[in-house]
């Protein structure tokens, strides 16, 4: 399980160091993706062969689907980390992020997300979490 949240910045190249945490969850190569929210989704390649098998078993009459599975699949990106704790993160995906220098990467369940810094600040405020809490127990995931 992935949790924490680290900050760094991306280098002129497009470089982000993956945090040594996340790096040993998730191996030399995974998974990036546009996720929802503005951010990346990044997976490892069992979690991500997992997601695979379930888009397999979704009609492809769905329209819904169809255009999920275009925007998950798309713009994913296979990493490889570098020597130095790197990865490349490709131009679309930085675009879509709308990340160009500082970055926060945290651990969110089975995923890393990857968040442009100022994104992260406007979109977790948490001004509003205790009437989230009161939804996530109607779901049966009361703490």
């Amino acid at each position: 399980m992935f949790m924490g949240e680290y900050n760094h910045t991306v280098d002129t190249k497009g470089r982000l160091i993956v945090p040594s945490k996340f790096r040993e969850q998730l191996g030399d190569e995974f998974v990036v993706t546009k996720g929802l929210d503005g951010c990346l989704f990044v997976y490892s390649k069992s979690e991500w062969e997992n997601i695979e098998e379930k888009f397999r078993n979704v009609p492809l009459t769905t329209k819904d689907a169809r255009k999920f599975a275009r925007f998950f699949f798309a713009g994913a990106a296979s990493c490889e980390v570098d020597k130095q704790g790197r990865i490349l993160l490709p131009v679309v995906l930085r675009e879509y992020a709308g990340i160009e220098k500082d970055v926060v990467s945290v651990g969110v369940f089975n995923r890393v997300e990857i968040w442009d810094k100022d994104k992260w600040q406007e979109s977790n405020s948490y001004d509003d979490m205790d009437e989230i809490a009161e939804h996530m127990a109607d779901l049966g995931l009361g703490i």
